[in-house]
């Protein structure tokens, strides 16, 4: 993958001048897991995030970041979220819905924009990786100029 890579994430992120690295690493198609992506780019699973796309019984569509070591608390996003209940979308309904596919979703630059929520560890860290986008390609990033940029709600959603 070239790190001349331009992704809807890294174009809004450069034009709000917002500081950030590129790391790219081969991709393999059996294992998209984010601890394998941190692994294969030697980066602490604590400190890679996942994207994940949920529907909440009341609000809608929603975005929830976690480490990807952790697994999302259902019912506490649902809570801070408003919704009675929330679950996963499918992922043939990923890429019509934000324009990244399973693997190389992003909370930046999706086609719109849906509430935000991010574990409470992100912030323990002076930054984060998440997708930039595309498969093989991540963001490293401070996580509160992150979370300030897409207008998240940082609370503690992950175990």
């Amino acid at each position: 993958m070239n790190s001349l890579i331009k992704t809807n994430a890294i174009r809004m992120l450069e034009k709000a001048g917002l500081a950030f690295r590129v790391v790219t690493c081969e991709v393999d198609e059996e294992d998209l897991s984010g601890i394998h992506v941190a692994q294969t780019l030697g980066l602490p699973v604590e400190q890679v995030v996942k994207t994940l796309v949920l529907k909440g019984d009341k609000t809608g569509f929603l975005v929830a970041c976690i480490p990807v070591e952790t697994e999302l608390d259902l019912k506490t996003l649902a809570a801070v979220s408003g919704n009675k209940s929330c679950e996963m979308i499918s992922v043939r309904e990923l890429l019509p819905l934000t324009g990244y596919i399973r693997g190389g979703c992003s909370p930046v630059g999706m086609k719109k924009a849906f509430q935000t929520y991010f574990d409470e560890t992100v912030t323990l860290f002076d930054w984060i990786s998440v997708s930039a986008g595309v498969r093989g390609a991540q963001l490293l990033i401070d996580p509160q100029a992150l979370i300030d940029f897409i207008g998240a709600q940082v609370a503690d959603i992950a175990r």
